[in-house]
C-alpha cells in the first residue's frame, strides 16, 4: 500500500484530503500543527503526530519513520501566530530560516519544501486529492450578479492579482471600483470584516491565486467560515478565481449563499 503524508493546518482541507486519499487506497500519515489542525484528523490517519510551529526535525523524523516519501501541505497555518505565540524553532528550522531572504509565504514555504526534498520527502501539489472541489468559470447557485457588480469583479480581479503578485495577500474587497480592503497577514475573513465597516452593504469580495502559483502550498480556499463573514458584511458578490480555488463544503455554501442573496462567481479573465 502506498503511503502519503499530510502536513495539516486548519480548516476542512486536510480532512477532505485525508478522506479522499484513503478512498484511493493510500495509507495516510498526518502531522498536525498544534492549535491549527482539527483533532478529528487523529481518527482518519493511520499514523498521527502533533507538532508545534517550528518543530521541523520532529516532523521530518516522524515522516521518515513512517516511510513517507511524498506529502502534501493542506490547510492554512495562521502566519500571525509567528508574531503572537511563543514559537521556539528547532535547530533544523533555524537553519532553514537562516537561508530565507524574508518571511513572505513563498520564501518560507519554499525553503521548507527544499529541506524536505533534501531529506527524501517530496511535496506534491496540495490539491492532488481535492481537484473535484475546484469549480470552473461561472455562477454557482441561483443569485446572478448585477452589471455593476460584475464590473467591480473585473476591477477587483486585476487589483487582487497585483497584490498577490507581491505576496501580500490574495483577496481584495471593492465597491464602485474603489478598493476598501486588501488582505494581508490577518487573512481573508478579517479583511472582509474591515471592509464591511467602510463599505456598508453591497461590497464585492474577490479572491485569486498568485501569478505563477506554486500549487504545493498556499492555494486559495473558501468555506462556510468565509461565507459567514460575507453574510455579516451583507456582501453582494464573492468572486473566486475559476479552477484555482478550493471550494470546501460547496453544496452547503451555495445553498446558504442563495438564502442570503449573495452571488458566488468563478471568474477567469
Amino acid at each position: 500500500m502506498k503511503t502519503v503524508g499530510i502536513i495539516a493546518g486548519n480548516g476542512r482541507f486536510p480532512i477532505l484530503s485525508a478522506e479522499e486519499a484513503r478512498s484511493q487506497g493510500f495509507r495516510v500519515v498526518v502531522c498536525g500543527i498544534e492549535k491549527e489542525a482539527d483533532p478529528g484528523l487523529e481518527n482518519l490517519a493511520d499514523a498521527f503526530l502533533w507538532v508545534k510551529i517550528g518543530q521541523l526535525r520532529k516532523l521530518r523524523s516522524f515522516f521518515l519513520k513512517e516511510k513517507v516519501s511524498t506529502a502534501i501541505m493542506a490547510g492554512k497555518i495562521e502566519k500571525v501566530r509567528l508574531f503572537q505565540e511563543n514559537v521556539s524553532p528547532d535547530f533544523d528550522m533555524l537553519a532553514v530560516l537562516a537561508k530565507t531572504r524574508d518571511f513572505k509565504d513563498d520564501s518560507l514555504l519554499g525553503a521548507i519544501a527544499r529541506y524536505l526534498q533534501n531529506e527524501g520527502i517530496e511535496l506534491l501539489d496540495s490539491t492532488t486529492f481535492v481537484r473535484k472541489w475546484m469549480p470552473g468559470n461561472g455562477v454557482l447557485g441561483r443569485k446572478k450578479p448585477s452589471r455593476e457588480a460584475l464590473e467591480d469583479v473585473a476591477f477587483g480581479y486585476k487589483m487582487a492579482k497585483a497584490v498577490a503578485g507581491l505576496d501580500i495577500g490574495q483577496t481584495v474587497v471593492v465597491r464602485k471600483k474603489a478598493v476598501l480592503a486588501v488582505e494581508a497577514i490577518e487573512g481573508t475573513d478579517l479583511a472582509i470584516r474591515r471592509a464591511a465597516d467602510l463599505g456598508r452593504e453591497k461590497i464585492v469580495v474577490v479572491k485569486v491565486s498568485k501569478p505563477n502559483q506554486d500549487m504545493r502550498f498556499d492555494v486559495p480556499a473558501v468555506g462556510l467560515r468565509t461565507l459567514d463573514e460575507l453574510i455579516r458584511a451583507k456582501a453582494e458578490v464573492f468572486a473566486f478565481e475559476a479552477s484555482k480555488t478550493l471550494f470546501l463544503d460547496q453544496n452547503d455554501v451555495v445553498e446558504k449563499a442563495d438564502r442570503h442573496n449573495i452571488s458566488l462567481i468563478g471568474y477567469a479573465e
